[in-house]
């Protein structure tokens, strides 16, 4: 019966000991296919810069745009290049959109037109297992992303660019050189504005226009 004691109290000394080396539990992160809600929790700190000097943007490319000489009939945008013109309720229906690129401001300086206006494109709207998503259909320069909630005003798109005959832009992050940051505001009855700041190319502040 000693013997058995004895075993029984270093069998129960080994669990113990076997209990104290395993390190407690991991937190749990996000489950596969969870939706961050909160675009900070993705943003790279370039994008988070860009973003930062939004109006700064604004104010450089809309002071070179009626400044420099440019291309396309700046006057027929209205409040497109109006920094104040978000409206409430900012969400867009999914569905299919016309869309035009307006460009503002040069990074070219002096020699750079300080405007361009670019003609009618297609876009779209749709809903994602992720959220809303913004995607340029056609043109040479197809910005696309997804939206996320910041207030009753403003979305914050998280995206990519592509380019020429590319396919389809990558998701952000995937291809640090062609990420973007852009802000969507209703600026209108079923109309939208996607406002990307320094972008990688030619301009200083790009307005992306949406039409229903």
């Amino acid at each position: 019966m000693p013997r058995l004691s004895r075993a029984m109290g270093l069998i129960a000394l080994a669990a113990l000991a076997a209990a104290c080396a395993t390190p407690p539990p991991a937190p749990e992160g996000p489950r596969p296919g969870t939706v961050l809600r909160d675009w900070r929790a993705l943003v790279t700190d370039r994008d988070r810069d860009r973003y930062a000097r939004l109006d700064a943007a604004w104010a450089l490319a809309l002071e070179q745009a009626r400044r420099q000489r440019g291309s396309g009939d700046l006057a027929s945008t209205g409040a497109l290049i109006d920094p104040g013109a978000g409206r409430p309720a900012v969400a867009p229906p999914v569905g299919d959109y016309r869309c035009r690129t307006v460009k503002l401001g040069s990074q070219g300086g002096e020699d750079g037109l300080g405007y361009v206006v670019y003609g009618w494109f297609a876009c779209r709207i749709e809903q994602t297992p992720n959220g809303l998503k913004f995607t340029k259909l056609t043109g040479s320069q197809r910005p696309a992303g997804l939206l996320f909630p910041e207030n009753d005003r403003r979305m914050v798109m998280l995206g990519s660019l592509a380019l020429a005959d590319e396919p389809p832009a990558n998701s952000y992050g995937q291809r640090p050189g062609r990420d973007l940051i852009a802000v969507l505001e209703r600026i209108g009855e079923d109309r939208w504005r996607l406002a990307l700041p320094w972008p990688q190319l030619e301009s200083n502040l790009d307005l992306v226009e949406l039409v229903r």
